[in-house]
């Protein structure tokens, strides 16, 4: 299994002839909507930068693509245009099924939280996430992560946006995933507590994580203060730095 991440949390999933797009925010810097924070942190237009150079070849291989939910940070104008003027099939949660359908998308499977069902000779099964500390997670609206076990490959978690919970601690101790992919950004709003996990979750996430953690939700929306560089020094501080990958945009690992 080929792991790309672009940007954000957009990432390629490459394993035999399949090669699955998760959560594509595609266009060009500044056209994805206004600044998701005015006043907290800098006020820039979002995507905050461009995809990296490697992107188009990567993303124009796609075979089917994997959504979390309909955040424009996850699925922004560009990305629905792609999928949809290359029919690409689509897999989502079922909460947002109905959605998609009527942008014109391809919905070939649909998926419920912690039910298995049949995904390329292995099984996914949604994950529930929760976008927020608080009050804020319900205005946020619907989101799921998703455990994937594949043949001859490592098994991997998607946490999706979300803050640590029983069913993130459930999915990392009991699925056992051999890859854990984490939102690390700690997005925050101008008002209420953040909608990503803070530090001290991020780090709980790694600690409990049985295998490898690749962070992402990095420095590319403007609401998102965590940076590599923070995140790197934290987990360096308890030891744990060979446990996580922190890609660049446009940097790959196969596992």
């Amino acid at each position: 299994m080929k792991v790309t991440h672009l940007r954000n949390a957009t990432l390629v999933i490459e394993t035999g002839d399949k090669v699955i797009l998760v959560d594509p925010m595609l266009g060009k810097k500044g056209t994805a909507g206004p600044p998701f924070t005015l006043f907290r942190f800098k006020p820039q237009r979002n995507p905050i930068i461009d995809l990296p150079s490697n992107a188009r070849n990567i993303v124009e291989k796609t075979t089917h693509c994997l959504i979390t939910h309909l955040h424009p940070d996850h699925l922004d104008k560009e990305g629905e245009n792609f999928l949809r003027s290359k029919q690409i099939p689509i897999i989502c949660s079922v909460k947002d099924e109905a959605t998609l359908r009527k942008k014109g998308l391809n919905i070939s499977q649909t998926v419920d939280y912690w039910t298995e069902s049949a995904f390329f000779g292995g099984i996914i099964q949604g994950i529930p996430a929760v976008h927020g500390y608080g009050f804020v997670a319900k205005p946020m609206g619907n989101v799921m992560g998703f455990y994937i076990e594949l043949p001859n490959e490592k098994s991997i978690y998607l946490s999706a946006d979300t803050i640590y919970t029983d069913d993130v601690h459930k999915a990392l101790t009991q699925l056992k995933p051999e890859i854990s992919v984490v939102a690390c950004g700690t997005a925050q709003l101008d008002v209420f507590q953040p909608l990503l996990m803070r530090m001290d979750d991020i780090l709980k996430f790694v600690k409990n994580a049985p295998n490898q953690v690749i962070a992402n939700h990095l420095e590319a929306v403007n609401h998102c203060p965590t940076t590599r560089t923070q995140l790197k020094n934290e987990v360096s501080k308890i030891g744990l730095s060979e446990k996580i990958f922190i890609p660049n945009d446009g940097e790959s690992r196969t596992y």
